[in-house]
């Protein structure tokens, strides 16, 4: 009946009916794309869902099944390749490059102040580095605001994430290193600089699933 009714209007009006569909179907997922809030925002190219693995590497460990319930949207590589050496900033404005974690599991995750999804989902990111934060493994969490370090360190303790430390790439150039195509964006590294896999949107990372993926990850040991 409603599909009768849609293709019965003009042309336009059924453009105009089905790009506001589009636009609620984007909202239900919570992923803001790069550039939403920020208009100065660079492009992003688009993300590899299986990266070609880098020679010599293993075959990992963490399989699909992982990637379920609060992380149902996490893409697993059936293959894994060396991260980019990005480099960002502490809260002290010393500049720190992502391999000085080698040895140690990563959950980067890339956000910002004008994210809503970020704002959800930030607690979450805090409590899972206050359960498992250690010498093997921490989140590091990225943002990629135009506004600087001061802002950025407002809104962890606006919004309860004071146990993630700041880390800051005003110039964003850090989204398109990564080819990361929304926020918030978050990537598990392994120790040895891969990465095992990626989601873009919102998470539960304070449940019980995020808990099993990275226990599994910091399980691997070195290798």
């Amino acid at each position: 009946m409603s599909q009768n009714i849609v293709f019965g209007l003009k042309r336009s009006t059924q453009l105009i009916i089905l790009g506001c569909l589009a636009g609620v179907v984007a909202a239900i997922y919570g992923i803001y794309a790069i550039g939403t809030g920020d208009r100065n925002a660079p492009s992003a190219v688009v993300a590899e869902s299986t990266p070609e693995p880098a020679q010599g590497v293993n075959p990992n460990r963490i399989d699909r099944s992982y990637a379920q319930g609060d992380l149902a949207a996490f893409v697993i590589h059936k293959k894994r390749k060396d991260m980019a050496d990005i480099s960002f900033f502490d809260e002290s404005g010393k500049e720190r490059s992502l391999s000085e974690w080698r040895g140690r599991v990563v959950l980067l995750n890339l956000w910002a102040t004008w994210c809503a999804p970020c704002r959800k989902e930030m607690p979450t990111l805090a409590s899972l580095e206050s359960k498992l934060g250690s010498k093997d493994f921490e989140v590091v969490a990225v943002s990629v605001d135009r506004k600087g370090a001061q802002t950025s360190g407002a809104f962890l303790i606006e919004n309860h994430a004071t146990a993630l430390k700041l880390y800051a790439d005003p110039s964003a150039t850090i989204l398109e290193k990564v080819k990361a195509v929304g926020l918030p964006a978050s990537i598990l590294v392994d120790r040895q600089g891969r990465e095992i896999g990626r989601m873009f949107g919102p998470a539960n990372w304070n449940g019980k699933d995020a808990e099993r993926l990275i226990r599994a990850a910091i399980a691997e040991g070195p290798s």
